[in-house]
């Protein structure tokens, strides 16, 4: 990737508030350590349900993939300073470049309908911090949290993404970001209302249903992104070999794979993000049409 645009502003660094490192217990979870943490770790699931006041609809557990974060949501704190950071400035750059590009392309599509976009908020922390929906703990993986309308990543993330889910490059930790970006949209167009309003009406399954649709749209808005992103110079955001990264990525957190490598049956019954098929389907359909229209997974 290419990003020469400008760094965003809507960032807060608490790296240096938490334990730091990425883990993968901790959380706790009625299947172990190992999948709450992976199935939880790109989406919405549990954390809009708890956010919006109602219960997870997921066989798989919405207290299992938020871990130890249940319970009412509770005013954050930001008492971190910059100079306490562990956040290479590296990672920084990176994480504050994408997000900006994410607020112009959103900027330009929402004004184009004669809307105007509220970006969100992105949150670096390390291990664990406090998020308007609850705690915000590393084995949770990133997440939005419609409350406070923020996202909240644990940078070693990127790491963990790498190498234990064969899923490296820069596409595909920018993939993480504008995906959780992609909720604060559906968030701003209302969809997360409408969502949650459909999983209290129905099953458990028909719940799982809607909750797979949100996290597509979510995929597809995130290659919406990838596809419109420009650099001042009007040159494309991404490079030769990158929209293969962000795949490969799609394609190693689908329900059915992660079910698979945790060792476990695969149960479509249970699935909340989709399959890996899905997932893949979803970020290319925005990554080829860079239209948001298109990201219609019936959820309006």
């Amino acid at each position: 990737m290419r990003l020469d645009g400008p760094e965003s502003s809507n960032f807060e660094d608490r790296t240096g508030q938490g334990g730091g490192g990425f883990s993968l217990g901790g959380g706790g979870g009625i299947l172990g350590f190992l999948l709450p943490m992976i199935l939880g770790r790109f989406g919405i699931v549990g954390i809009l349900i708890l956010a919006l006041g109602y219960c997870a609809l997921s066989s798989l557990g919405g207290g299992g993939i938020l871990g130890g974060g249940g319970g009412a949501p509770t005013q954050q704190t930001q008492s971190g300073s910059e100079a306490a950071s562990r956040l290479p400035p590296a990672t920084k750059q990176f994480m504050t470049k994408v997000l900006g590009s994410t607020e112009q392309v959103w900027g330009n599509i929402f004004q184009q309908s004669g809307a105007r976009y509220t970006p969100t908020r992105l949150v670096a922390y390390s291990s664990n911090s406090q998020s308007g929906c609850g705690a915000a703990q590393s084995a949770m993986g990133p997440f939005y949290c419609p409350t406070d309308k923020q996202i909240y990543i644990d940078p070693s993330f990127f790491n963990e993404l790498s190498q234990r889910f064969g899923a490296p490059g820069d596409f595909a930790q920018a993939y993480v970001i504008a995906h959780e970006v992609g909720h604060h949209v559906q968030d701003l167009q209302g969809l997360l209302d409408k969502a949650s309003a459909q999983q209290s009406r129905g099953s458990e399954a028909e719940g799982n249903a809607v909750q797979v649709g949100i996290e597509l749209q979510a995929d597809c808005y995130a290659g919406v992104w990838a596809a419109n992103a420009r650099n001042p110079d009007g040159s494309k955001v991404l490079e030769a070999g990158d929209a293969e990264e962000g795949l490969k990525a799609a394609q190693a957190i689908g329900d059915d794979t992660l079910q698979q490598e945790a060792g476990g049956r695969v149960r479509p019954e249970t699935f909340t993000h989709g399959t890996s098929a899905q997932r893949v389907g979803a970020l290319r359909k925005g990554l080829s049409t860079g239209d948001p229209s298109q990201c219609n997974y019936n959820q309006g």
